[in-house]
């Protein structure tokens, strides 16, 4: 089926509907999407690629909720079940290399551990590294803390806000159709809640990103749903900054079986540039290079994709289900991955102000 009249309407800056996405994700016409997403992504941001000096830490893998999508939760007493106390998180924050902007904070929802717990890291971390930006609990945590605490949902993120929480990551939606997630997630908060946890988070000022789930047991219609949704909330509120497709790793989870292999390079990259494409209001695609593989990253800086996360320091939910990609990448390899893929690479903070960018390549 010819793709030529969505062609049009994306070449003349017409929004494309439903219909028309799922007629891209039909089409293995790559290069012609590729393109396409190429022409978005610089209207919006020239041949800028983005990237962040930024650390992950993850308090616990002890979790309520058991997805059987995720092979990092554990339940408390389990083999390699942990909790970082919050010296030992500040000792971690600590360890950074200088010039880490960014802390990235998300874990299990431990059973135990009081509201406060989470309050107080905000507060010791702010005092300690006041310049660091703390992105820093998905939707789904968020939830929870809600029912820990018994206060409403807009209190409960209005205090982790005044304790020192910057914005929201954006974890926890991973495909939004219901059927789906009642067979992946079903002890996780719905599709709905997720979206109303993020309204509310944009309507007292706090910014966040959307990630998706993809290439485990839904088809190309949940995926544009999903996105749908997604474009819905940000025409209302404008809060989402990136949108950053996920792929299914499948190695030790509960959905693991022989016939269930990683995704595509082809789908990687169609569903990157459909993003693109796609959500049109959205001013950035993540390419996660963690899951998606540093060259697949790479590759996708002309696919649409304009950002590729950062350093990192030190991922274990991704690596948890079988990735192989390192854990960690330095500043130097960040710029020459982008530089060698024709871009400008620009070191942002986590609003994506600039705070350098380097000489173009040129290439």
């Amino acid at each position: 089926m010819s793709i030529n009249t969505i062609a049009d309407k994306v070449y003349s800056d017409k929004r494309i509907t439903t219909d028309d996405a799922l007629r891209l994700f039909n089409s293995n016409d790559i290069f012609e999407i590729g393109s396409m997403a190429s022409y978005i992504a610089e209207n919006k941001n020239g041949k800028s690629a983005y990237f962040i000096h930024n650390r992950h830490i993850n308090p616990t893998n002890i979790c309520v909720n058991r997805c059987k999508f995720c092979a990092f939760s554990k339940d408390k007493g389990e083999k390699e079940a942990y909790q970082l106390t919050i010296d030992e998180i500040l000792q971690k924050a600590r360890s950074s290399e200088k010039g880490v902007t960014e802390f990235h904070i998300v874990g299990g929802l431990h059973p135990d551990l009081p509201f406060e717990f989470y309050l107080d890291m905000l507060k010791m971390l702010k005092k300690e590294l006041p310049d660091v930006h703390i992105q820093a609990f998905t939707a789904v945590e968020i939830d929870y803390f809600s029912k820990l605490s018994g206060l409403p949902l807009k209190e409960t993120l209005s205090r982790l806000k005044e304790a020192g929480l910057g914005s929201l990551p954006g974890g926890g939606a991973e495909i939004f159709n219901s059927n789906i997630r009642n067979i992946i997630c079903e002890e996780k908060i719905s599709g709905k809640r997720w979206l109303e946890i993020m309204e509310t988070a944009h309507s007292i000022g706090l910014r966040s990103n959307a990630t998706m789930l993809y290439g485990h047991i839904e088809g190309y219609k949940d995926r544009v749903d999903h996105m749908n949704s997604l474009r819905e909330l940000q025409d209302k509120t404008g809060g989402f900054q990136a949108f950053i497709p996920l792929p299914f790793h499948p190695k030790n989870t509960k959905i693991e079986r022989a016939s269930f292999k990683e995704t595509t390079g082809l789908d990687d990259l169609k569903t990157l540039a459909i993003a693109r494409i796609f959500l049109d209001n959205f001013a950035h695609i993540k390419a996660f290079w963690i899951m998606l593989g540093e060259k697949m990253a790479q590759v996708s800086l002309n696919f649409g994709v304009d950002d590729i996360d950062g350093t990192v320091v030190e991922e274990k939910i991704t690596h948890s289900a079988g990735a192989v990609t390192a854990e960690e990448l330095t500043k130097d390899e960040i710029i020459n991955m982008i530089k060698k893929a024709g871009k400008i690479p620009i070191e942002r903070d986590t609003l994506y102000n600039v705070i350098k960018e380097y000489e173009y390549a040129g290439v």
